[in-house]
């Protein structure tokens, strides 16, 4: 880093090339084991994620708060209640905060805050059952700086239930909405097909018998007739914050361009022309 930055000094690199250097430079071995990508964050605008499936508790803490020490924030998901016990531990030593996201966790460094970007995403889940997979996605889009706006319980057995949080969230002004859903996975489709925003798909391993584990959601998603849903992995809630990420940082620097065209007054409604019918 030390060379990178004398060559930038001495005219040999420019800012680009230095930057570029830095960010291939940014790798750490943890004790032979485990490799950090401490420059994912640079490059991309998202923050490595410690995965805690088959990582013993003590490990996994030592890797989330190593993060912390170097970035100011580390991120794991899918936590046991062992792994969660060993976290705390581990940051209450490191004098950190851990923010609670259900199953995952988001460890802050004193004083430590990212940067704020001017962008937006919206969450909304089917059902209370799929809140939890939903503040995976949550804890990624408040890692990286963008305002958040949750609604749950909006499922399909009831119409009626998601027309005025999905109204509400348009009107805030959201640049994407990520919407949760497990059972047989209807909603996003049907909110894909009413607005004028990216939409991400995101099915969850809620119900019971042959779709329980999230199979019926995925299939439903992936065989939607609203054109331009995406669709991620069940329960990659992980997968789901950071392309919501992408799209709503895009869009944000897209407004500091162009003069901060006013989101909010664009997108206060939902389309009201009758969509086109797909045949088949």
């Amino acid at each position: 880093m030390k060379d990178v930055l004398r060559r930038l000094l001495a005219g040999e690199l420019t800012e680009d090339e230095a930057i570029g250097e830095l960010r291939s430079l940014q790798l750490e071995e943890l004790g032979g084991r485990a490799r950090l990508d401490l420059g994912r964050f640079m490059r991309r605008g998202i923050p490595e994620v410690v995965l805690a499936t088959g990582k013993t508790p003590a490990e996994a803490a030592r890797l989330t708060v190593a993060l912390a020490e170097r970035q100011g924030q580390g991120l794991i998901s899918r936590m046991t209640s062992e792994h969660r016990a060993a976290l705390g531990e581990a940051a209450g030593s490191a004098q950190m905060t851990v923010v609670d996201h259900a199953n995952s966790a988001r460890v802050v460094r004193q004083g430590f805050a990212p940067e704020p970007l001017n962008g937006k995403v919206g969450l909304l889940t089917a059902g209370t059952s799929d809140v939890a997979v939903a503040t995976e996605t949550l804890m990624v889009i408040e890692a990286c700086g963008l305002g958040t706006r949750l609604e749950a319980d909006l499922g399909v057995a009831g119409l009626h239930r998601f027309v005025g949080p999905l109204a509400q969230v348009m009107e805030w002004g959201a640049d994407v909405i990520v919407v949760a859903a497990g059972m047989d996975g209807v909603l996003p489709g049907l909110v894909a097909g009413l607005i004028d925003v990216p939409v991400i798909g995101l099915p969850v391993s809620t119900g019971y018998g042959r779709g329980g584990a999230g199979e019926a959601a995925l299939g439903t998603m992936l065989q939607s007739c609203s054109t331009g849903l995406v669709v991620v992995n069940i329960d990659n809630g992980v997968g789901a914050g950071a392309a919501a990420v992408l799209i709503a940082a895009r869009a944000a620097s897209a407004r500091s361009v162009s003069g901060g065209a006013d989101a909010a007054s664009r997108r206060s409604r939902l389309r009201s022309q009758p969509a086109t019918r797909r045949q088949g």
